[in-house]
């Protein structure tokens, strides 16, 4: 659409929640956890966000659409109190930088179907539609397909940045969103006081709220596969860096496969793409504060994280990227060893036929340079001196 399309769009809250519960025919939105930093960041999208019309009518869509998922998870909890008694047991989550290779190995881990991995669809629609019917095709897939072709649409170079799949295994920061405590806002555009905000606030809510949903999604996948069985979860965000003393609360079984490489490379990359995110939505962009925000965030990210693992040493194995290249099987029968999860000969060539089917060079290349963002080696090296040398021997 172009901005002379878009309707004109007001950020109110509660004008967003009449409107959810008017179009969903539901009224229980679950815990009010979530209504605080709701309002915050609808203030933040009206009020600093300097969003263009097709930004506005983009965000405002995204707000709408979660809490109309919070009516509908709601509903089928109360449909099927069941629900919340399914057992998160002993999950596996892949935390480390972005691009440290973890969407590349939470993809191939995921191809063995003895896991279950929250998918793009499920993520982005947690809740499914009042007519759901798990044997047939899933509307919510049918919405997300959508979703991505018009993202790529917007800007074709984020395929080059992250691999777009709707039906590929997928970061549970977006389930996080669903509750609104989650980083996913700031990568479409600046909000300097939500950020604030999710920083300075307790977001154990937030991550209580993504176990159930990732209850709900396990109801949902074993109605869809006819079959009770429970399996384990794969999971995987960098976001967890920020509050890993919340993951490990929420989970404390989980089993952590922490990704290392260096922060020269990886900063300037994610940083270039959640630039490439702010420019389909928000006007003036300055590539420097893309830059500033998600380095400074996720050195502290780094630093908050050292302090967790020093109290949960046996939680955590460390993989370098550089190993997930070179040795990619070996990596991954390290990984089943520490997650005590027997390598079969179907999964190990399930694993190897996603590896082959996806190879980095069959997508165009992320063209960036450090200095776009306003970086400068010195710079990262010091704000990411302690991880550099305490993992050295992975980066």
């Amino acid at each position: 659409m172009t901005d002379q399309a878009m309707p004109e769009i007001e950020f109110d809250a509660a004008r967003l929640l009449e409107q959810a519960q008017t179009e969903s025919g539901l009224s229980d939105f679950g815990d009010d956890s979530f209504r605080e930093p709701f309002e915050v960041l609808v203030r933040a999208l009206e009020e600093e966000a300097n969003l263009n019309a097709v930004g506005r009518f983009v965000q405002y869509d995204r707000v709408l659409n979660i809490l109309k998922n919070r009516l509908r998870v709601a509903e089928y909890i109360r449909r099927y109190p069941e629900i919340l008694q399914e057992p998160i047991e002993a999950p596996v989550v892949i935390v480390g930088l972005p691009r440290t290779g973890t969407t590349m190995l939470h993809r191939v881990l995921a191809s063995d179907r003895r896991f279950f991995a929250p998918l793009w669809y499920e993520v982005r629609n947690p809740g499914p539609f009042l007519d759901w019917d798990p044997e047939a095709r899933d509307e919510r897939l049918t919405i997300a397909e959508a979703e991505v072709a018009a993202l790529l649409e917007a800007n074709p170079e984020i395929a080059a940045i992250h691999p777009m799949d709707p039906l590929g295994a997928d970061e549970d920061i977006l389930l996080l969103e669903q509750s609104f405590y989650s980083t996913v806002p700031n990568a479409f555009c600046n909000l300097p006081s939500y950020q604030d905000w999710l920083f300075s606030h307790d977001n154990q809510p937030g991550y209580d709220y993504l176990k159930l949903l990732l209850q709900s999604l396990q109801w949902q996948k074993k109605q869809r596969r006819g079959d009770s069985t429970n399996h384990k979860w794969l999971l995987k965000t960098p976001h967890h860096l920020h509050f890993l003393d919340k993951l490990l609360a929420t989970f404390p079984d989980a089993k952590i496969v922490a990704t290392h490489r260096d922060p020269l490379d990886t900063i300037p990359s994610i940083s270039s793409f959640n630039y490439n995110l702010w420019i389909t939505q928000a006007d003036d962009v300055d590539p420097h504060l893309v830059g500033e925000q998600w380095g400074g965030m996720f050195a502290r990210g780094l630093q908050h994280a050292m302090r967790v693992r020093e109290q949960h040493p046996t939680q955590f194995i460390d993989i370098g990227f550089k190993a997930l290249l070179a040795e990619p099987i070996e990596t991954t029968q390290r990984i089943f060893e520490f997650i005590d999860v027997t390598t079969t000969a179907e999964s190990m060539a399930a694993m190897q036929q996603h590896r082959e089917e996806n190879q980095r060079d069959l997508r165009p290349p992320h063209d960036y340079k450090l200095g776009d963002f306003g970086f400068k080696d010195q710079r990262i090296k010091q704000q990411f001196a302690e991880y550099r040398t305490a993992y050295q021997k992975y980066i």
